[in-house]
């Protein structure tokens, strides 16, 4: 088993016909596993030290400010470590081809080209750069639609040209093969086009014209978790991320999310959430946009 496959891989909130999240927020606990997604993440740090970074093969403690850009699958996470106050975290998630190879391949888009290249390893900015960039990532999730696009394309190029970049993970691990296969992308697309029904494993496996048996062992592979641990997962994100966006009776965002029960809704989000559907709620209810 690749080391890769002894961490989480996180389901984001951002659905293929999204752009970019933000998460802007402050929290007094990091608790998310060490974890991976395929999509980049730009992730910012303030009031932070003490806090312990792990990125690829390197492990840091981090200064009171910090960002890092993080490519497609790198396996990372932050943890409170010594640092025992509240911090303010900013996380902007994004697609792999919100750029596209074409446009990246530009002589004015070098500078972003090869950022997003050494991103495979992590890269972290120098402090200087992080404090002057700072109010404009606190603004972003306040921007709308293309305006927020835009200027999350300006954030990226700046960062691209400043000094002072440090790689983080000078060892590359295997990337996971996670959607890089057309059958794995069928998978994935059916379970969030379809994760509001039933879903049977023989259904799942007409649509991917397997056999229930290899589907079981190609849901193992891929996931690294059963059909229904992978199949309740989905449905948690989707529910955990209604909960923070939208103003739904919590019963009603169990049934959009697929479940009919509301104990089993319960049981299955404190289960993969470590909090009641509520707390999270509450919790959560911070500066969060998708665009």
């Amino acid at each position: 088993m690749s080391l890769l496959q002894t961490y989480e891989r996180e389901l984001t909130p951002l659905s293929p016909q999204d752009c970019f999240l933000v998460l802007n927020r402050i929290r007094d606990n990091l608790d998310y596993p060490i974890h991976f997604h395929p999509e980049l993440e730009l992730n910012f740090i303030a009031n932070g030290k003490g806090i312990r970074r792990t990125v690829g093969l390197s492990s840091e403690v981090i200064d009171d400010y910090e960002l890092v850009l993080l490519g497609p699958n790198v396996h990372h996470n932050w943890e409170m470590h010594y640092c025992d106050h509240n911090i303010h975290e900013i996380t902007i998630q994004f697609h792999n081809d919100l750029l596209s190879k074409g446009l990246l391949k530009r002589s004015m888009m070098q500078p972003l080209r090869d950022m997003f290249a050494r991103s495979t390893r992590g890269i972290l900015f120098d402090k200087k750069e992080v404090i002057k960039i700072a109010p404009r990532l606190m603004n972003l999730s306040k921007l709308n639609g293309f305006e927020g696009l835009i200027e999350l394309f300006k954030i990226l190029h700046d960062l691209s040209k400043t000094s002072g970049q440090r790689i983080l993970s000078h060892e590359k691990l295997a990337s996971d093969e996670f959607g890089n296969s057309d059958q794995t992308r069928e998978f994935y697309f059916y379970i969030q086009e379809n994760y509001h029904k039933k879903i049977s494993l023989k259904e799942l496996a007409d649509q991917l014209n397997m056999s229930a048996v290899s589907l079981n062992r190609f849901v193992k592979k891929t996931t690294h978790t059963t059909f229904v641990n992978y199949l309740n997962k989905v449905r948690i994100e989707e529910a955990g991320k209604m909960l923070i966006l939208e103003d739904f009776p919590i019963s009603e965002i169990a049934y959009r999310c697929g479940f009919n029960n509301m104990s089993n809704f319960n049981r299955v989000f404190k289960k993969l959430k470590l909090s009641t559907p509520l707390h999270y709620r509450k919790l959560n209810r911070s500066d969060q946009r998708i665009h």
